[in-house]
């Protein structure tokens, strides 16, 4: 990926002081995550995305504080359109009478995606992160944050909030687990065993009150 002018970065504060400027600024943004979603991570730069968003790099350097900025917005993006459309599904009426276990088994095809696979993109994210910390060890920590407030949310209403928190964090680790392992094996051998696993323990967790 391209480096970052020094001399160019903070330029996209110039667009944040008016409406149409951060409008300008967010349509952009859904461009190249449009792009980002389909293609990936791999061979990301300042031309790509400004092909993606129909622009030209000035522009983007005018609205972002250089590429590494506009990934790691990019791929905040996508968790939030991930996390959107899981709560979604895990909110909607079906089978399970809305137990925990239930949202969960709604979740996970969505964390799947389609394609490409969104949870690969997010996968290369989370590499990119463990390989260049410097620049993006963003792209790890802020993970988590994301995604465990609506974990918590379709927890039981009547539990702690320490108990939400705990069963929140070990469901985003299983997950996870379950997606790196589809990553690299390419298959769901064993995932569906595994994910049958977790929502008899999460049927327990709840019917212990």
């Amino acid at each position: 990926m391209e480096a970052a002018d020094p001399q160019e970065r903070a330029g996209y504060r110039r667009s944040t002081g008016s409406k149409r400027g951060e409008a300008r600024r967010q349509d952009l943004l859904e461009r190249v995550t449009d792009d980002l979603a389909v293609n990936g991570l791999v061979d990301f730069s300042l031309r790509r995305a400004a092909r993606s968003a129909d622009t030209t790099h000035k522009v983007l350097l005018y609205h972002f504080d250089g590429v590494d900025d506009l990934l790691k917005q990019a791929v905040q993006r996508l968790r939030e359109r991930r996390i959107r459309d899981a709560l979604s599904a895990a909110t909607a009426p079906g089978p399970g009478g809305g137990t925990l276990a239930a949202r969960v088994r709604a979740v996970w095809p969505v964390l799947l995606g389609e394609g490409f696979g969104l949870h690969r993109v997010l996968d290369q994210a989370i590499g990119l992160a463990m390989y260049d910390p410097e620049h993006y060890a963003e792209l790890g920590r802020e993970a988590s944050g994301q995604y465990l407030p609506g974990l918590r949310s379709i927890c039981p209403e009547g539990w702690t909030e320490q108990r939400k928190e705990e069963v929140s964090a070990m469901i985003l680790a299983v997950l996870r687990g379950f997606l790196v392992d589809l990553s690299t094996r390419g298959d769901t051998t064993g995932i569906d065993a595994g994910l049958e696993a977790l929502t008899r323990a999460l049927e327990r967790e709840e019917a212990a009150g």
